[in-house]
C-alpha cells in the first residue's frame, strides 16, 4: 500500500469572502488526514475511516444522489464524478485516519475531498493531478454532491500547503511567508464546544444577503462590484443587514491585502491590529457569532478572549461562525495564561496551539527506523 497525507487548514483572514470570489488568506497546518491505499482491481472505491460508516461507490454510477448529501460517500462520489471527466479512474481501497476533529473549523471535509482526489488520480493512467485541479474538483464535490455552498479557500489551502494569499476574482494564489513563532507569537484555536447543528440556514443566509447586494449592481458576486460604486450607495442602505454584510466584504478584502503586507514586513503588531479589526467586523457587520435557536458558546469565547488579551493580542471568530472556534494570536509568554483560562471555561484541551506546515496534499514519506550506530 501507498501512504498519503492531506493537511487541514486555518483561516488567517477573509471571513466569508471566498464564496463571493474575494480575497482570503489561509494556511495548512501540521494536523491532517492520512490514508493507506492500493488498487483493488475492481470498479469500486472502498473507503474505511475511523468513526464513520464504510463507503463503497461504483465508478459506473457517479451522478449526485440526494440521499447521500452531507455524507462522506457524497464527497467520494463527487470527486470521482469530477475527476473522471479528466482521466480514467480505477478502483482502490483506502484506510483513512484523521487528526482533524469535526467542528473545529480545520476544513476536515475539504482535506478529505482533496485527499481522495489525489489518491484517485495517483492510481489513474495520467498520474496525480495538480493541487489547483484537486482543489477546484473538491469545491464542486462539496457544492453539487455534498450540498454545501462553499468557496475555494479551504480546498486550495489544503491542496497547496504553506500559507497562501488568494484573490479568487483574479485567480491569483500567491505563497506567503507566515511564521508566528519567528515573530515571538503563538497562534491558537479554542473549541468552544458549541454545535453547528441547525446553523446551515444561518450560513446560507450570509451568501444570499451578499449576492442580493451584488445583483442590485447587476453582478453575480460582490467581487465584480467596483468598491467606489458600493461606497456611493452605502449611506442609503447602511441600516440593512444585507448591506452591512457587503460592507464587511469590501473592508475584509482590503484587510487581507494589508495583513499579507504586514506578514511580509514581519510586523506582528500591525498584523494583530488588523486581525482584531477583522474580528470586530465579523461580530458587528457580518453578524456570524450568534443566531436564533443556537448556543452562545462562541460569543462567550470571544468575550473571554477580549478580557484576557485586550492590549496584549488579537482574537476573532474562526471559520463560518455561529459555533465552533475562537482564533487568537498573542506574544508567546501570554499563551500559558490564556490557555489555562480558556481550558477552564471550555474543558481541558479546548485551547491548542496551531502550527503552520509547508506540506500540501501528497504521498506521505514513510518513517524509517533509526539505524544502529557503528561502534
Amino acid at each position: 500500500m501507498n501512504s498519503f497525507f492531506c493537511p487541514g487548514r486555518t483561516e488567517l483572514a477573509g471571513n466569508h469572502t471566498d464564496h463571493q470570489r474575494g480575497r482570503v488568506m489561509a494556511a495548512a497546518i501540521d494536523l491532517g488526514i492520512t490514508a493507506e491505499a492500493a488498487p483493488n482491481g475492481t470498479g469500486l472505491v472502498q473507503v474505511y475511516s475511523q468513526g464513520f460508516a464504510p463507503v463503497e461507490i461504483s465508478l459506473d454510477r457517479l451522478w449526485p444522489d440526494e440521499k447521500e448529501a452531507g455524507t462522506s460517500a457524497a464527497l467520494v462520489r463527487g470527486m470521482a464524478g469530477v475527476l473522471s471527466q479528466r482521466t480514467a479512474l480505477q478502483g482502490f481501497v483506502a484506510h483513512v485516519e484523521s487528526q482533524l476533529p469535526p467542528g473545529r473549523g480545520l476544513a476536515s471535509s475539504a482535506a478529505f475531498s482533496v485527499l481522495m482526489g489525489y489518491i484517485m488520480t495517483f492510481f489513474s493512467q495520467d498520474g496525480p493531478a495538480a493541487p489547483e485541479v484537486l482543489a477546484r474538483a473538491a469545491q464542486k464535490a462539496e457544492n453539487r454532491w455534498f450540498g454545501k455552498s462553499c468557496g475555494l479557500m479551504d480546498q486550495m489551502a489544503c491542496a497547496l500547503g504553506g500559507a497562501v494569499y488568494m484573490d479568487l476574482q483574479e485567480n491569483k494564489f500567491i505563497p506567503i511567508a507566515c511564521d508566528p513563532e519567528a515573530l515571538g507569537l503563538t497562534l491558537c484555536l479554542t473549541d468552544t464546544g458549541g454545535s453547528h447543528a441547525g446553523a446551515e440556514d444561518a450560513y446560507g443566509q450570509i451568501g444570499q444577503d451578499m449576492s442580493q447586494v451584488a445583483r442590485s449592481f447587476g453582478q453575480t458576486f460582490l467581487s465584480q462590484v467596483h468598491p467606489a460604486d458600493f461606497e456611493a450607495q452605502w449611506p442609503f442602505h447602511q441600516e440593512e443587514r444585507s448591506w452591512r454584510r457587503a460592507r464587511h466584504f469590501f473592508d475584509e478584502c482590503q484587510r487581507v491585502s494589508e495583513m499579507a503586507d504586514a506578514l511580509g514586513l514581519q510586523d506582528g503588531e500591525r498584523y494583530m491590529e488588523l486581525m482584531n479589526q477583522s474580528g470586530r467586523s465579523s461580530e458587528t457587520l457580518l453578524e456570524n457569532i450568534q443566531a436564533e435557536g443556537l448556543g452562545s458558546e462562541l460569543s462567550q469565547g470571544l468575550d473571554a478572549s477580549a478580557r484576557l488579551l485586550d492590549g496584549r493580542g488579537a482574537w476573532r471568530v474562526h471559520g463560518g461562525g455561529f459555533a465552533g472556534c475562537v482564533q487568537a494570536l498573542m506574544p508567546t509568554e501570554e499563551f500559558p495564561r490564556y490557555q489555562a483560562s480558556m481550558d477552564f471555561l471550555f474543558g481541558k484541551g479546548a485551547c491548542q496551539p496551531v502550527h503552520i506546515s509547508p506540506r500540501g496534499v501528497g504521498v506521505k514519506a514513510r518513517e524509517t527506523a533509526p539505524q544502529p550506530s557503528e561502534r
